[in-house]
């Protein structure tokens, strides 16, 4: 397994590993440049010179394409693991440089669509009281705050369960249905309710295929032998809202996080079949807790029930 101590044994640099994580992760050196904004060149350049250290082929070169090898993917999450421990390692390096030692430093994981929401309104009431902890937020899809959970580079995260890892210790805090999200003045917002039926003939916009979320959705629609429209994929609840919101279809989503995208000119109702979405909070299995993550815990998750009271309660006529 590779290791941060191993790091600079030969030739190998971070560098190098930055660009195969980021060339597995966007698929082409182009967007990977991008991501580590360097030439395409340079990047490439990494690639071979990070092969030639390890003496395997990462990549086939196939018209232009870069497929990863069996022994790339083999590599992925030990790199990974390797670049995520030098950047712990140089933010710790930067706080004391800059006399920051005494504070604590909490990293949180969660989706996209949180972050742009909810999450900013509990921080802040976090931090009245907690002005000794500074916050890092990671946001990204479901899977990937398990993956900065699993290798510490979060704290906690946000997440849909049950998870897709293990090692993980999970606490359960919410439980929320999905609603059908539509443009203001769509026929459907006549409906105090809309059923899957109704969705016969409407464009929709869905969150991507490798999510459980459009699973249960696509298993919902083979159980009416419906055969659905999808106009538009998209991999956020933020998204989704904001294309329906421009009339490209309708939407099904958790109420949670739709309700956080009010300012869009949208409508939401309740939707059936009843789809569940249980969310909880994960942290790593065996390892010690700081009190600023027990603390964050348990005000996320008292906010969020609050916050979960008053959908049930909008939605209670309508259900």
């Amino acid at each position: 397994m590779l290791r941060v101590a191993d790091i600079g044994a030969g030739c190998m640099n971070v560098k190098q590993l930055e660009a195969f994580k980021a060339i597995m992760r966007s698929g082409s050196t182009t967007a990977a440049a991008a991501r580590l904004d360097l030439s395409q060149s340079a990047v490439s350049r990494l690639l071979t010179q990070l092969e030639a250290e390890l003496g395997l082929e990462l990549f086939a070169r196939e018209k232009g394409r870069l497929i990863p090898t069996p022994e790339a993917i083999g590599l992925l999450d030990s790199v990974e693991d390797a670049v995520d421990g030098v950047q712990r390692v140089q933010h710790v390096a930067e706080e004391l440089r800059a006399g920051n030692s005494d504070q604590i430093l909490l990293r949180i994981g969660v989706p996209h669509s949180m972050s742009q929401t909810i999450l900013p309104l509990i921080v802040e009431e976090f931090l009245r009281d907690h002005g000794n902890v500074a916050l890092e937020i990671l946001s990204g899809a479901y899977h990937e705050t398990e993956r900065a959970v699993l290798t510490r580079q979060a704290d906690l995260g946000f997440v849909r369960l049950p998870t897709g890892e293990a090692g993980m210790d999970t606490i359960a805090i919410a439980r929320t249905t999905s609603v059908c999200v539509m443009p203001e003045g769509h026929r459907l917002a006549e409906k105090p309710v809309v059923s899957v039926e109704d969705l016969e003939g409407e464009p929709l916009v869905l969150l991507g295929r490798q999510r459980p979320a459009r699973a249960e959705i696509d298993q919902m629609f083979r159980r009416v032998h419906f055969r659905p429209r999808v106009q538009v994929e998209t991999h956020s609840v933020g998204s989704a809202c904001a294309f329906a919101a421009q009339g490209l279809g309708v939407t099904i989503v958790n109420a949670l996080m739709a309700s956080h995208f009010r300012d869009l000119p949208i409508a939401i109702r309740p939707f059936r079949p009843l789809l569940w979405n249980e969310f909880g909070l994960a942290f790593a299995a065996g390892q010690p807790r700081s009190h600023a993550a027990d603390r964050f815990a348990e005000h996320f998750r008292r906010r969020l029930i609050e916050m979960l009271r008053g959908l049930e309660s909008e939605f209670r006529e309508a259900g």
